[in-house]
């Protein structure tokens, strides 16, 4: 967009806090100069990015959960998705969770590509949200004391912060 004065490459971004706010009344607009610029800093639009990937990753994860798992097994259960025991490699099943896990981290990084739109802050975001889900797996199934957890986690970390 060309603005007045012929800055060029920034936006408006808008998209979240509209379906939260219910509007785009309650929303300051918030200037984002894509390259070489300052941003303006609010934290409703950060929590509205953060909780968008949190769901995106959930979401994704468990589509790919259930086809990779789920077709193996008669009933699915969240313990796939929090508990660090059934992340293994001495099983089909456990490689096929690995599998969805890093499938997920990939599919990830697109989402942060589209959704926080700028590269500096994809690692931010990606550590945020493997911070949130370590809490998540830590109150279900106690601390991961499993290597391929933290193995896989961080191979995630890894994909899902340095999107371009």
């Amino acid at each position: 967009m060309r603005l007045s004065g012929g800055v060029n490459g920034i936006r408006l971004v808008r998209f979240l806090a509209w379906k939260i706010c219910g509007g785009y009344r309650c929303l300051r607009e918030v200037i984002v100069v894509m390259f070489y610029g300052a941003v303006v800093w609010d934290p409703l639009l950060i929590v509205a990015q953060i909780v968008c990937l949190q769901c995106l990753y959930y979401l994704t994860l468990g589509v790919l959960l259930g086809i990779l798992v789920g077709t193996r097994l008669s009933w699915m259960s969240p313990v796939y998705f929090f508990d660090y025991a059934t992340i293994t490699i001495y099983t089909v099943t456990g490689r096929c969770v690995i599998a969805s896990f890093l499938l997920s981290s990939l599919a990830g990084a697109g989402y942060m590509f589209y959704v926080i739109e700028r590269a500096n802050k994809c690692l931010d975001f990606s550590a945020t949200l493997y911070i949130i889900h370590l809490f998540i797996c830590v109150t279900y199934g106690g601390w991961p004391s499993s290597i391929t957890w933290w193995v896989v986690n961080g191979t995630g970390i890894a994909c899902d912060g340095f999107a371009r």
